[in-house]
């Protein structure tokens, strides 16, 4: 696993988005897996700056949602589909019709779920997948005791998910319960895994994720298993790290060819 330790948010946004940029220059109809919430904002903002300014095309390239509410009704704003419209497909100038996100809203949520993965299958995989994570160490919605090898399903939110992100929605209340995520399974398949992560209040989740065990317990760590994670974070939420010396070392004397 590698890990990047940077001043701050925009640095984050900014080498995070090297990564992206530099996949696509290799693979200009590259599959990108996109993630909502807060901690990939200033990484869409940043490609969405290198896109208006012609420095980066991303026309070819096909996404997909890591998650998507049950229940929520058709254009509610915070559904994942109308957040990934708003600061996605828009900005990044994508083609709308190769953006897919979960159907949280089908009769049938199971088999949703799998076409979602077939979905995933026909487009050739994922190149990159961009990640953030919780406070509690979930990654998409995969909640503490999700199984490694899961796949796209239906999940229940936990109490402290569903707070977490009561502040996108009129009332706590609001919140959905249930929700349609990739399972780890399906994420551990990209070929690339790049999780952002930015201040002190995703320290712990992210020192569990990064050097903690290997367990269920924090989803997040299941990156430990991939050949190819890079975990892009500010100082803040560095915090919690034990090896920040050997982190800054290795990143320094990274050399040109290694570096997007």
């Amino acid at each position: 696993m590698e890990v990047i330790v940077l001043p701050g948010p925009d640095d984050v946004a900014r080498v995070a988005a090297d990564v992206v940029a530099d996949v696509v220059r290799r693979r200009p109809d590259a599959v990108l897996g996109v993630a909502t919430g807060s901690s990939p904002v200033g990484v869409y903002a940043e490609l969405a700056r290198r896109v208006t300014a012609g420095d980066l095309d991303l026309s070819g390239v096909t996404a997909f949602a890591l998650d998507e509410y049950v229940g929520l009704p058709d254009g509610h704003p915070e559904s994942y589909a109308a957040v990934v419209a708003r600061d996605v497909t828009g900005p990044l100038r994508l083609d709308p019709a190769r953006v897919h996100v979960p159907d949280g809203r089908a009769a049938d949520l199971e088999a949703a779920a799998e076409a979602y993965e077939r979905a995933i299958a026909d487009a050739g995989g994922i190149d990159v997948q961009l990640l953030g994570i919780g406070a509690n160490g979930h990654v998409g919605f995969n909640e503490p005791t999700s199984s490694f090898g899961s796949r796209t399903r239906i999940k229940t939110l936990t109490a402290r998910t569903r707070a977490d992100n009561a502040r996108f929605f009129a009332s706590p209340e609001e919140v959905p319960l249930h929700c349609l995520t990739q399972g780890l399974g399906t994420i551990l398949e990209a070929r690339r895994l790049l999780l952002v992560a930015q201040g002190e209040a995703k320290a712990d989740a992210v020192a569990a994720a990064v050097e903690g065990p290997l367990t269920s317990m924090c989803p997040g760590s299941a990156l430990q298993l991939h050949p190819r994670a890079t975990v892009v974070v500010d100082e803040a939420a560095a915090a919690g790290l034990t090896l920040l010396g050997h982190y800054r070392e290795v990143y320094a004397a990274k050399p040109a060819w290694q570096r997007p």
